[in-house]
């Protein structure tokens, strides 16, 4: 097996396991938008590809030199068909991270009851959510508690409309996307981080504007097709709409979207163990599964915790809820790119 450096990374076969966060697509996409260095490897035998990684190198003066697969995504960027190529593409990373004197490196996908390797450790703080999509609408509400079937019907007689789009509606899911990262205290991209992740992605991207019964923005969610699988990148609701079953109306709608375009699963995105977002993700009835977060620590690192699960975190989140939105808007870009 021949372990190489790569500019590009062509294996079709790997690419489902690889998720479109790991595909050359998306970090050309976050090289365009942050300047970011991107770090591509394999291992092939016999023309074979057997195992691939990409790694973002990203540089922070908050948070830090580190490298990381799928940035700004949930998982991704790491495939392997057996264990042997996988830990060869392993210690190629470790060198990587040692050459290039980061603080840590993290490799993000969806095998977290796996046991790494000797010299990394698993972070068991995040899972994702797939949700099997049945061939009617009918058959999936059948699935729902009948609280939450409640909840769904109730928001489909509010008066919230839905519209999806790509570069037509740009304006509007920034809108949605940045007060309603505001409203829950995060910085966000600028409008044209969304800009160029469409452009890259083309019609594997759709954007969808949640409208209340005035036409007023109430939230938005970014979706990213790959096979029959639709992945939610994105999804928020404005706090203004919450009470009135938005964000059920919301899931609902790109639920239905789904099952008409014959998609065989949705995956509902990350959520730290424990938090909100698990709570109301886990009332759609879906798989939970552990995401693996491998890191390897350079010497006197601890290991990262870069969520709203650290204290510091905390006030962060406190004091930026309260930040006015012009500073928010002009600072969150710059804050946001460490978090990747």
């Amino acid at each position: 097996m021949k372990v190489q450096r790569v500019d590009k990374i062509h294996s079709p076969d790997l690419e489902p396991q690889l998720s479109f966060s790991g595909l050359d697509s998306w970090s050309d996409f976050v090289n365009e938008v942050y300047d970011y260095k991107v770090h591509r490897m394999t291992v092939t035998e016999d023309s074979q590809t057997l195992s691939a990684l990409t790694l973002v190198e990203v540089k922070h003066p908050v948070f830090g030199h580190y490298l990381v697969t799928s940035p700004f995504g949930s998982y991704g960027g790491f495939a392997y068909k057996n264990s042997a190529a996988r830990d060869l593409l392993l210690d190629e990373a470790r060198r990587l991270a040692e050459e290039t004197k980061v603080e840590y490196a993290a490799i993000r996908f969806d095998e977290g009851e796996s046991t790494p390797p000797e010299n990394w450790v698993q972070h068991p703080a995040y899972y994702t959510y797939l949700l099997d999509l049945p061939a009617t609408s009918d058959e999936m509400m059948k699935r729902f508690s009948s609280d939450h079937r409640n909840h769904v019907r109730k928001s489909l007689k509010k008066g919230f409309s839905v519209r999806y789009g790509h570069l037509d509606i740009l304006d509007d899911i920034y809108e949605a996307l940045a007060r309603s990262m505001h409203e829950l205290g995060s910085p966000y991209h600028t409008k044209d981080y969304l800009k160029s992740m469409a452009q890259h992605l083309g019609d594997t991207l759709e954007f969808a504007v949640l409208y209340d019964p005035q036409g007023k923005i109430a939230g938005g969610g970014v979706f990213i097709y790959q096979g029959d699988t639709m992945f939610n990148l994105h999804a928020n609701i404005l706090r203004y709409v919450r009470s009135n079953y938005a964000g059920e109306f919301l899931y609902w709608s790109v639920i239905e979207r789904g099952i008409q375009k014959g998609l065989k699963t949705f995956d509902l995105g990350r959520s730290l163990v424990g938090s909100g977002n698990e709570i109301f993700k886990m009332k759609w009835a879906p798989r939970k599964k552990l995401l693996a977060y491998w890191h390897w620590l350079a010497p006197g690192h601890p290991l990262p915790v870069l969520n709203q699960k650290n204290p510091k975190f905390q006030i962060a989140i406190a004091v930026w809820k309260r930040t006015p939105a012009f500073l928010v808007r002009m600072m969150g870009p710059h804050l946001v790119r460490g978090l990747a």
